[in-house]
């Protein structure tokens, strides 16, 4: 009994002393407790979060952060027995990282890791360089590596970069971050939409608990939105390949190519190339919004617009525009073709086609020199002296002189009329064109078409209305049938395609030098073209703008092949064909066959199960050299008579491979131009042959 009360007494103590010391903690020593406590916790530890993606409009993937990573070795984790792993896998470890970085072999990577070894280092940097997500992967599955840090080593440290998974594609439109990402946006799209795309960043707070530290969410971080751009990536493509290779042929400066969509005024395609010290061509600047110069001709649209607006003047007017010469106030104004005559009496339709200086600017000149603020009012009611205000920064405004403004001397007017001395960025000549194909209404280009989160649209950027009419029905019909005749008739062919009628202006313009005016050193020239495409019913408008040095320049030849193939390669990558005008499958289809070999022709088909006229007779292991004909019902095959082995074959309609191996096997050489089927050759069938002797085949 004794026993137990004696048990029972050093409980109930211990209890008592239990209940005291927990209320001395909570009461008498709570600060101190604290105290101590705040010395393992941190917080307010920001979280940064994920920035949103720039996407194509036809939704590929045009920015990205993606995690670049530095891998390390801590030589001391895992003890021996680690050390012992490294050591027995050394030789598979460092093969391994050959393979993942070839740069480096398999002995500079084992040497460099014995090395850290030696040294015992905790963090030991095992490649020089950052290294992509997939790269880590790979080194994360060799040997030791694969372990965790503590037992293995193999530690990495992660670095979040934005990523252009198209190069230079649209590169200055898509804009850069800075190398330190949190001092944000530099430009382009990624400025201009930074709020949305860079998110909200959250906060946690680090409590130490066990000798690990673990994070506590207050406030989780939200990732940014994704920014749907108007660009796509083809047609991006097909502009930067047709201007850089031009840029190159002409040894060019600057160029500038931009697409838009002419009814909601997007942005499909812009390229801005500038040539760099070491002779190619990189995006450097937003030339295509941002250039103040002189349009050149291009201008002359607007000219003749304000002028058949105020009845001044129709299609038909006619000028005398002499020898291509004209004194105005004292100065020469010129047409291009000055030395070889000019153009003599030509009428307003004309003017454009071949892109008469003397005839526009004699026009302006006789209407609008007694007031000359109505053709400045006629040009601001196109607002094509509008700022865009566009969805990025960097845009440069246009600058058209009033007669009350400073240095607007009596030559002002007429070289004004031809787009000299007023400045207009490529892509303000581009909205006004696009205007005019556009039924007169005049709309804001724009970049971004919507901000996504999660798959749902946040914000959406509809199509803006800057004048919903630029002009009347009537002078609309007129300058738009003079338009398609610059390239049809005009100046302008070279913009043109057979496959479908384009219309546009050229343009060709001294570039100023400043103080030095235009005459100082050598002459630098802007060559460019504006229109759009189909122009009975027009899709897409587009520019090409051009500087270069020296002569030869020319709007048409230079900016306007450009526009051609953009035009047709763009075309093409939209074409749609009607199923209803598909050829039956289970019909025989009589196709067209080239001449050469008429046995192998033969066999061919025999195998599409196409009906067949021979007249001649098979026989095996012979050739048979001869032409097709088509007929409604069958491919009729016929033989040519035997040919002297001294005689030239002839070879038209043949297929490259059949001519060249009958050429050769009569001892010619052959050089071959083009492709498809032979239409000429330099050596006619019947002549003698003379042996070695070379022959040039020219397909089409």
């Amino acid at each position: 009994m004794t026993r137990y009360f004696f048990v029972v007494l050093v409980m109930g103590l211990l209890g008592i002393a239990i209940v005291v010391k927990a209320a001395v903690i909570m009461f008498a020593e709570r600060q101190y407790w604290q105290d101590v406590a705040d010395r393992f916790v941190k917080e307010n530890v920001t979280v940064k979060p994920n920035r949103g993606n720039i996407l194509s409009s036809d939704g590929k993937l045009m920015a990205s952060s993606l995690p670049e990573y530095r891998i390390y070795m801590d030589f001391k984790a895992g003890g021996e027995t680690k050390d012992t792993m490294l050591v027995n896998h050394m030789n598979e470890i460092c093969e391994g990282l050959h393979k993942i970085f070839p740069d480096k072999s398999a002995a500079e990577f084992k040497s460099h890791l014995q090395k850290g070894r030696k040294k015992g280092s905790r963090n030991y940097l095992i490649y020089p360089r950052r290294i992509s997500y997939i790269q880590y992967k790979e080194a994360k599955r060799l040997p030791v590596f694969n372990l965790n840090k503590y037992k293995g080593g193999f530690h990495e440290q992660v670095y979040n970069q934005r990523k252009k998974p198209f190069g230079s594609l649209a590169a200055r439109t898509l804009g850069d971050l800075y190398a330190d990402t949190a001092q944000g946006a530099k430009n382009g799209i990624e400025l201009a939409f930074d709020t949305l795309l860079k998110g909200r960043d959250g906060i946690t707070h680090r409590q130490k608990v066990m000798n690990k530290y673990l994070n506590i969410v207050d406030i989780a971080p939200v990732d940014g939105c994704d920014i749907i751009s108007t660009l796509d990536v083809g047609m991006q493509d097909i502009c930067e390949k047709a201007l850089v290779d031009k840029l190159k042929e002409i040894n060019a400066t600057v160029g500038v190519a931009i697409l838009m969509e002419v009814e909601t005024g997007e942005v499909k395609a812009i390229v801005n190339m500038m040539k760099a010290g070491d002779g190619n061509y990189y995006e450097m600047r937003n030339n295509a919004i941002s250039d103040m110069m002189e349009p050149g001709s291009t201008f002359k649209t607007a000219s003749i617009m304000v002028a058949l607006e105020d009845g001044k003047i129709t299609p038909e007017t006619e000028v005398d525009t002499g020898n291509g010469v004209m004194m105005m106030y004292g100065s020469k104004m010129r047409d291009h073709n000055w030395h070889r005559g000019g153009y003599g009496k030509i009428n307003v339709t004309r003017i454009l086609e071949v892109s008469s200086n003397v005839g526009v600017s004699y026009l302006i000149d006789k209407h609008y020199k007694d007031n000359p603020q109505k053709y400045v009012d006629g040009l601001k009611r196109m607002s094509i002296d509008q700022p865009l205000n566009l969805q990025i920064s960097g845009e440069g405004k246009p600058n058209i002189k009033g007669p009350k403004e400073r240095y607007f001397a009596k030559t002002t007017l007429p070289w004004m009329s031809i787009g000299y001395e007023t400045q207009v960025p490529p892509l303000n000549i581009l909205t006004f064109y696009n205007a005019i194909a556009n039924n007169g209404t005049m709309v804001r280009p724009k970049f971004v078409r919507a901000a996504v989160k999660d798959g749902e649209v946040i914000k959406e950027y509809p199509t803006e209305v800057i004048n919903p009419k630029i002009c009347s029905d009537r002078t609309l019909t007129q300058i738009r049938d003079i338009l398609e005749k610059v390239v049809s008739q005009g100046l302008a062919k070279p913009a043109g395609s057979k496959q479908f009628s384009v219309a546009g202006k050229t343009g060709t313009a001294q570039v100023s030098q400043g103080l030095a005016g235009y005459k100082s050193g050598r002459v630098n020239y802007l060559v460019s073209f504006c229109g759009y495409f189909p122009a009975e019913a027009p899709k897409y408008s587009c520019i090409v703008s051009i500087q270069k040095p020296g002569l030869p320049a020319s709007g048409g030849l230079m900016a306007g092949s450009v526009f051609g193939k953009i035009a047709e390669r763009v075309y093409a990558k939209n074409l749609r064909f009607d199923i209803r005008s598909a050829i039956d499958s289970t019909s025989n289809v009589i196709p067209p066959v080239k001449a050469g070999e008429m046995n192998e022709a033969l066999q061919v088909l025999d195998g599409l199960n196409v009906p067949v006229q021979k007249q001649f007779s098979p026989k095996k292991g012979k050739e048979a050299w001869g032409h097709t004909q088509e007929s409604p019902n069958a491919v009729i095959l016929q033989v040519k008579e035997g040919t002297s082995s001294n005689t030239v074959p002839n070879v038209i309609g043949m297929g490259a491979k059949d001519a060249v191996y009958l050429l050769e096997s009569k001892g010619l050489k052959v050089r071959i131009s083009g492709i498809g089927k032979v239409k000429n050759q330099s050596i006619p069938g019947g002549n003698r042959v003379v042996k070695g002797q070379t022959i040039v085949l020219t397909l089409r």
